[in-house]
Order: C-alpha cells, then sequence, then structure tokens
C-alpha cells in the first residue's frame, strides 16, 4: 500500500497533538483514504523531553534540514509559530516541492502572500485550517461549500483567553487583574499574554477572514486593533444594565471598494447568539448573499481541536497526491492574480453606536455640558445611566448614543475631557446590535 511522508517542524503542545492523532486514528485515516499518513520526521530543539507519547527510534531530531530536505517527505507541518524562523523553513521547504500545512496565523498574515506566491510557482499547497478558530472548520466552508457567496459581513470571538476573562467578568463581576491571573494559572493565559489580551492575535486571525471572505490582500497593520485590558468590572455592570454583553469581536464588514478591518471590545446584545459563546469558546459568523448568515462555533485552541484541523488539512492534500492532482483551491480560495487589494476604511469613518462612560464630579450643570459637547458634534443620545450620586464625589455617567461617526465622536470626547469636573479619561466602547 502507498504511504505518504510527513515531516513535522515544531514538538510542542499542538506538535504532541498531531503525533498522537496520526498514531490512534492511522486505522480509521487508512479506511478513508486507501492510504497510510506515515510520520517519518520530527524536528525539535528539545527531543528530551518526555511528552507522554512512544514514538519510533530516531523520529526525533534537532536538524531541520533532515525534514526540510528528506526527498520521501511529501508534507512539512510548521507548528513553530511566530515570524522567524518558520517563514524560512517554510520557505524553504516549499523550494525542495513540499506541501505545507500550518496553524500559524501570525506568519501567513505578515509574510502570507510572499509564501503563497513561492507554492503557486512550485505547484504545492499551503493548507492553515488550524490558524482560525482551531478545531472549527470555517476556512475550508469558507473555500468549499460557501465558495459561490458574496460575503458582507465577518464577525468573530476568536481569542479564547479573551472570551474566558470576559466571561468570568460577566458572571462573577470580577476584575480584569484577578480574572487573567487566574487564567495563567490555568493554562488558559501565557506568562506574558500580550498578543491574547491586546488583541493582536484576533486581528491576525481576522486578516486571513478577511483575504478569505473578500478576496484582498490585507496589511495587518491596517488592521484597527484594541484588547480588553482597559475593560473593567463597571464597564461589564453598565453593559448588562443596557442589556449587552461585552466581547472582544474581529469584524470585517464590506464596503463597496473597502472594507472594515477592526478589532476592539464590543457591546453585542445579550439575546444574539454570539453573546452565548462563553469561557474558551470560539464563534465565527459569516453572512453570504444567498447562504445568509451562518454561525461556526466550537473550541477555538488546544491540542486535541487544533490537531484535528491539522490532520484534516493533511488528509486534503493527500487525496490530491493520490489522485494525482495539484492545487485545485488556491490558498486564499481565489486564482492566482485575481486577489484584489481593497482599501480598509479609517476608523473616523466608522459609524457605530457607542456607550460612553465618563467619571465626574457630581455636581449642577455636569449633564448639560457633556450633552452639549455630544450635541455640538452631532451626537445624540439614546439612554444614559448615572448611579452613586454623592454630592462633590466622582461618579460614573454612561450614555448610550445613536449611531455616529467616530471622529465626531472622537472630537467630542476630547472636548470633554478637558472640562474641569472630569476626573478619568472617557472610555468608550462600541456597540454592534445589527449583525447581518
Amino acid at each position: 500500500m502507498q504511504e505518504i511522508q510527513i515531516g513535522l517542524l515544531g514538538f510542542g503542545t499542538i506538535g504532541t497533538g498531531v503525533a498522537k492523532l496520526l498514531m490512534n486514528n492511522s486505522a480509521l485515516i487508512e479506511e478513508k483514504l486507501g492510504t497510510r499518513l506515515v510520520l517519518k520526521r520530527i524536528a525539535d530543539l528539545d527531543i528530551t523531553t518526555d511528552r507522554g507519547i512512544s514514538l519510533p527510534a530516531g523520529m526525533l531530531t534537532t536538524n531541520v534540514d533532515e525534514v526540510l530536505t528528506d526527498p520521501e517527505i511529501a508534507i512539512v507541518i510548521e507548528l513553530i509559530g511566530g515570524y522567524d524562523p518558520a517563514k524560512r523553513f517554510v520557505l524553504r521547504a516549499i523550494e525542495h516541492g513540499k506541501h505545507i500545512v500550518t496553524a500559524n496565523k501570525a506568519l501567513l498574515a505578515v509574510h502570507g502572500e510572499e509564501i503563497y506566491a513561492a507554492a503557486a510557482r512550485q505547484g504545492v499547497e499551503v493548507l492553515f485550517e488550524a490558524a482560525v478558530g482551531g478545531g472549527i472548520p470555517v476556512l475550508s466552508a469558507i473555500k468549499g461549500n460557501m465558495a459561490a457567496n458574496n460575503f458582507a459581513t465577518v464577525f468573530g470571538i476568536l481569542n479564547g483567553t479573551c472570551n474566558y476573562i470576559l466571561t468570568r467578568m460577566t458572571q462573577e463581576g470580577a476584575d480584569f487583574g484577578a480574572v487573567l491571573k487566574n487564567a495563567q494559572e490555568l493554562g488558559y493565559a501565557e506568562a506574558d499574554p500580550t498578543f491574547d489580551i491586546e488583541g493582536v492575535d484576533t486581528a491576525h486571525k481576522l486578516s486571513l477572514l478577511l483575504s478569505l471572505c473578500f478576496g484582498t490582500r490585507v496589511d495587518f497593520d491596517h488592521i484597527h486593533t484594541e484588547g480588553i485590558s482597559a475593560i473593567s468590572a463597571i464597564d461589564v455592570n453598565f453593559a448588562r444594565d443596557f442589556g449587552y454583553k461585552i466581547k472582544l469581536l474581529a469584524i470585517g464588514k464590506r464596503d463597496g471598494d473597502r472594507i472594515e478591518a477592526r478589532v476592539h471590545p464590543t457591546m453585542i446584545p445579550v439575546n444574539y447568539p454570539l453573546a452565548d459563546v462563553d469561557g474558551v469558546f470560539n464563534a465565527i459568523r459569516l453572512s453570504g448573499d444567498f447562504v445568509g448568515p451562518v454561525m461556526f462555533y466550537g473550541r477555538g485552541a488546544g491540542m486535541d481541536p487544533t490537531a484535528s484541523a491539522i490532520v484534516g488539512d493533511l488528509m486534503d492534500i493527500a487525496r490530491n497526491i493520490l489522485a494525482g492532482i495539484g492545487r485545485r483551491t488556491a490558498p486564499l480560495g481565489y486564482l492566482e492574480g485575481r486577489v484584489k487589494t481593497l482599501g480598509i476604511k479609517p476608523m473616523g469613518e466608522i459609524v457605530s453606536k457607542y456607550c460612553l462612560r465618563f467619571s465626574t464630579l457630581d455636581k449642577p450643570g455636569v449633564l448639560a455640558k457633556i450633552a452639549g459637547s455630544l450635541g455640538r458634534h452631532g451626537i445624540s443620545i439614546e439612554s444614559m445611566i448615572q448611579k452613586g450620586r454623592s454630592a462633590g464625589e466622582t461618579v460614573p455617567i454612561v450614555i448610550m448614543t445613536h449611531e455616529a461617526q467616530e471622529k465626531d465622536v472622537r472630537a467630542a470626547l476630547a472636548e470633554i475631557d478637558d472640562l474641569d469636573f472630569i476626573r478619568e479619561k472617557s472610555n468608550l466602547i462600541r456597540i454592534e446590535d445589527n449583525l447581518e
């Protein structure tokens, strides 16, 4: 029986999961493919730590060339993460005619165009289902069963760490810092959680979703990115009072020849399906012109779900190898040369509803002056809450606006923050209550 040899770069948590899945479910995979997927070599800097899996002698190596240049290895899985040396290794593997499977969203968000072009020249595949949503099969669905749709919007809760933190803050009224510390103790957050809590990881994933949904190149640096570190328990509580939950939301919208591309804390109505996505779970909601709204939900990270997506990609490539065909679908779902460069709408032009929180001295005339500043910039008030009245002390005032342009809201807040009764910089959270 024909065998397809595989090489693995990176033997951390996910790499271990891939090795376990290939070994434990080898019979099932063979039944579905009619061939064996054989993990021939694993390269990692650390080949002595016990990963809880028994491997054949000689499979582990610290020499990456034993994977990249081995003529028997047809597919290379890259699980190193980050930009370098992952980029160099992937490009070298492609030069040697090897197909690529990766979960490295950061690499593809920043260097994807170069990698896709190199793969096209060599006639090899680059698949990356695990890069967005872990085990959720959203990328293959966009490129496959939903490929005939024009997509209008894509919304995503794409980072389990942030969603876990916001869920705990919502359910328990806890402060951000305490929940983050607990998430680190439980292994849900890294020792350095910056990429997660500041929205960078989510923006990497949004970059890939934008490219697949809208057929556009995306300059990652142009995606507006905010994290959740400034969200406080008081924000979560006020959101609840207004009938909303706060989620770190990835937002992509088609607007003619431009797109909106932004990641930030967002208030969404409690009766929306995305609002029910709690804990470490992820969800992606798409809207196509024929399929309508579709939502994908599942575990967005972790050893087993991510390994599932990676091995699914391996099996797709294996089917092509067995059929003697290749590159039936380009990495982004669009033919080479047909990927556009749509402009990204500046944040100042975004139109949204807003939740504005002010920390003020409680004295006569405060509300009138805040409302006056908002009115001068064309911003109308939908509703307002003020709690904790105590003359002469600082109190929060929270205002919900009707739709307004971001630049006008920013100008109004700058004006308000200069008023003598404002005690802290005003806080802004955008609202999405039309996710069509």
